[in-house]
């Protein structure tokens, strides 16, 4: 997996720094690390964090199911989380399990044994009902990020990064500032799942992201965006004009 923002909240620093080391060298980016219940909520909310790796016990204390459970009861909070334990405890185990983690592991942990469990709890968490999974399930669609798979990795790519999409029989381009991505879904179902108030139809083969716009030519039915890409504007879509406020 690609440039997914990670917390780790784990108080021992020689598991901790393992932890980093593991995730980094696999392209993971670390959203920050906590070693108690109250430096968690801080990092989680005042962060960009897709998946939390729980180390249950912090300072002595289950505050690491506390965590879990004040995220749980927060419907704006949703995001996959992964516990790592030491605890042999089966009461722990069992209050765990009303969390509804992703994933249980033992200390000591196996690097490549939590590699796959981040990545099956991503794709479990984003194969849920609000969140689309394309034709190939190649791809999942949340509501501010695409997650493509590219080889055995899931590159994350943000929305809002989007430049243009073009479509090619079966298959999107989307166009970001530095990569291309391929995936196997229509433009209708693109259209549907995006921002209409961002995403709008340019030409029956193209949609731009309003927002990276920085030149309408209407004579020459065409649309400059950031990084000087070029779109076609049909007439049919030249209602987008009255949609588009600024214009750099």
């Amino acid at each position: 997996m690609d440039n997914i923002n990670v917390l780790i909240i784990e108080d021992k620093p020689s598991e901790s720094d393992a932890l980093i080391k593991g995730l980094q060298a696999n392209n993971y980016t670390i959203a920050g690390l906590a070693t108690n219940h109250k430096d968690a909520l801080s990092l989680f909310y005042n962060n960009k964090v897709d998946i939390v790796i729980i180390d249950i016990f912090l300072n002595g204390l289950p505050d690491g199911l506390a965590f879990a459970e004040s995220i749980n009861a927060d419907p704006n909070a949703s995001k996959p989380f992964v516990f790592l334990t030491s605890s042999t405890d089966r009461k722990i185990f069992e209050r765990a399990k009303l969390t509804k983690p992703f994933s249980y592991l033992m200390k000591p942990f196996n690097e490549l044994e939590l590699l796959y469990a981040l990545e099956l709890a991503f794709e479990k968490f984003y194969a849920q009902d609000d969140v689309f999974l394309s034709e190939e399930e190649n791809t999942v669609i949340s509501k501010e990020y695409l997650f493509v798979k590219k080889g055995k990795l899931l590159k994350k790519v943000d929305i809002s990064d989007i430049i243009y999409i073009e479509v090619e029989e079966k298959y999107c381009n989307i166009i970001t500032e530095k990569e291309k991505f391929v995936i196997l879904i229509s433009l209708t179902k693109i259209l549907e799942l995006f921002d209409s108030t961002v995403f709008c139809r340019t030409h029956r083969n193209f949609i731009a992201n309003t927002k990276k716009i920085t030149e309408i030519i209407p004579s020459d039915n065409l649309i400059i965006l950031q990084g000087n890409h070029r779109v076609i504007l049909s007439d049919k879509y030249k209602d987008i004009i009255n949609k588009t406020y600024i214009l750099k």
